[in-house]
């Protein structure tokens, strides 16, 4: 691309110039660039500075042409010009990013709008989801969000992040089943057995019903986030639909996980199954209620327990059992086999999860 470029200057500068514009955002799309990176790139390029207005989700980043972010006060940059190019970043213009300079813009500048403008769409859906933002709630700021994820940020540009985000000495990172991420303050936190709301406006690290499966990762100093980040990639494989076909919980804590999670760096779907792994399978497929079954066994401490959240009576769990231990071979009931059940569906949890989904 580069060779290409230098012989289309030759011909035509302007040409060349587009050349190297489209390689560089390729670039920076191939390398997941964040939102304050591709503003960044269309500033440097253009040689003026630009901007990327999302009102919908609370998103404004303004970067100089020498590559400095300056927002405007409050988050609330002065309006656009009228005579400003600038091209939509999603459906009925609601975000745009625009080149703070007047008239209508030469072939090199349209081409930075343009190639800057794709690679914006595709870290909005990355980061954003296509999900509205809740009603009522302020969104995070996605470019913020990717920085404080991001181990190679700068520490400084990690901490005006979080400031940005209002987070307090305890944050966690979220990673959600649409390739999404988020994070959360976790300084109000509560002990999770005490079954409290924070106490000041922060958010908490929880998951509303209808949310993708999501994965929480540990509380953490905001500039370890991506730690807790990793470790919320972790535990976003243990979760589950919640389905009779894929019983358990839609989010899953890192620290829940406890050795668990030493199980994700060895297993994945590419791993040949063990096999207790391959008896559940076959179990799976002799009656629909077998997995469901299984997993209410090795999630409760009591048979009764188990029966009276399938809705089913105790005598018909231990028939269900019964007829589940041949297909196993082994006996779920007793505390090693009950333990061997637990970790053939973890296992099999793994082989069905790739990292991070």
């Amino acid at each position: 691309m580069r060779e290409l470029a230098g012989r289309l200057a030759a011909l035509d500068p302007d040409a060349g110039e587009a050349v190297r514009v489209i390689a560089y955002f390729d670039r920076l799309t191939a390398e997941r660039a964040g939102l304050e990176a591709l503003v960044r790139g269309a500033a440097v390029l253009a040689g003026g500075a630009a901007r990327l207005a999302d009102p919908v989700h609370g998103v404004w980043i303004r970067v100089e042409p020498e590559g400095r972010r300056v927002d405007g006060p409050a988050r609330t940059p002065v309006p656009p010009g009228a005579d400003w190019p600038g091209v939509p970043v999603s459906p009925g213009g609601a975000r745009v990013l625009w080149l703070e300079r007047p008239g209508e813009p030469g072939p090199v500048d349209a081409m930075i709008l343009e190639r800057a403008a794709t690679a914006v769409r595709a870290a909005l859906d990355r980061t954003r989801g296509r999900a509205p933002a809740v009603p009522g709630q302020p969104a995070p700021d996605a470019a913020s969000v990717e920085v404080l994820l991001d181990a190679e940020a700068p520490p400084r540009a990690r901490e005006l992040a979080a400031r940005r985000l209002g987070l307090g000495p305890l944050a966690r990172a979220l990673a959600h089943a649409d390739g999404t991420a988020d994070v959360a303050d976790a300084t109000h936190e509560r002990p999770a057995h005490e079954g409290a709301t924070p106490e000041g406006g922060a958010r908490e690290a929880t998951v509303p019903e209808g949310a993708p499966r999501t994965g929480i990762g540990p509380a953490v100093a905001p500039l370890d986030l991506p730690y807790s980040y990793a470790q919320a990639r972790i535990a976003l494989r243990f979760t589950a639909e919640g389905t009779a076909a894929d019983p358990g919980h839609r989010s899953v804590r890192a620290e829940e996980l406890g050795g668990l999670s030493v199980l994700a760096a060895a297993v994945g779907p590419r791993t040949a199954p063990v096999p207790d792994v391959l008896a559940l399978r076959r179990a799976q497929v002799a009656a629909p209620w077998m997995l469901l079954t299984l997993y209410a066994v090795a999630a409760h401490a009591s048979l009764r327990t188990a029966a009276a959240t399938l809705n089913v009576h105790h005598s018909t769990l231990q028939e269900r059992l019964a007829h589940a231990e041949r297909h196993l071979g082994w006996n779920v009931r007793e505390p090693a086999g009950r333990l061997r059940l637990q970790l053939a569906l973890a296992l099999d949890r793994l082989h069905r999860s790739a990292e991070g989904t």
